[in-house]
């Protein structure tokens, strides 16, 4: 396995400050990053001022730091840009990868979404690291916005269909982790299982111990 898929990471954890309000993005990161995610994913989908954005973009970035994690933040470009972060996600109405590859450089992990084969393949042939595929299990994050729950064989078949790594997305419990690695991807990005908890830390440890005894 060469580095730069390594860089991908085999746990994404996903901040979110609407399915639950205890926690600030910036306490998510530094919990999650202790707790053995190896990407940290800032998502905003609120109306939120970029300078602002950027102020917790900034403070996420240090608190991955201090673990050796990843900071990856979802769909802007030009906040990455800013606070130095190495990693971005995209999605369909975002900014192209080629145009996130010429910001951000050789070096920048940037990952597209998909939701069938067809746009799994037409998403892989673009310069990005990874797919974020989903929602494997439905999900509770994205309201009416939501692409269409995918199942374990459709989810299958998208991994089979590109050489490039693919992270499943979409309600992933512990309980499914096998199952998820076993069709063929590469990690997992989870949010409401860990971060809606009571301890995202300890649920964060869960994922990482059985993603570990999976592979093992």
């Amino acid at each position: 396995m060469s580095d730069r898929v390594k860089s991908v990471g085999r746990l994404h954890v996903i901040t979110d400050e609407v399915l639950q309000t205890r926690f600030t993005h910036v306490e998510l990161a530094a919990a999650v990053a202790a707790g053995g995610a190896d990407v940290i994913q800032y998502r905003e989908k609120r109306q939120v001022a970029t300078r602002e954005m950027m102020r917790v973009a900034a403070l996420m970035r240090l608190a991955c730091q201090e673990f050796d994690a990843t900071m990856l933040i979802d769909d802007r470009v030009d906040v990455a840009a800013a606070v130095g972060a190495s990693a971005v996600h995209l999605g369909r109405d975002d900014l192209p990868p080629y145009a996130a590859r010429e910001i951000l450089g050789p070096d920048a992990i940037i990952g597209g979404t998909a939701n069938s084969v067809e746009e799994a393949v037409k998403v892989a042939r673009q310069p990005v690291d990874y797919l974020g595929v989903g929602p494997v299990f439905g999900t509770t994050s994205k309201g009416d916005r939501a692409a269409p729950m995918l199942g374990l064989e459709r989810f299958a078949a998208i991994c089979s269909a590109v050489e490039k790594p693919v992270i499943g997305i979409g309600s992933i419990t512990v309980e499914h982790v096998a199952d998820v690695l076993s069709a063929g991807a590469f990690g997992v990005a989870v949010l409401s299982a860990v971060v809606c908890q009571h301890d995202p830390q300890t649920a964060c440890q869960a994922f990482a111990s059985e993603i570990e005894r999976v592979l093992s």
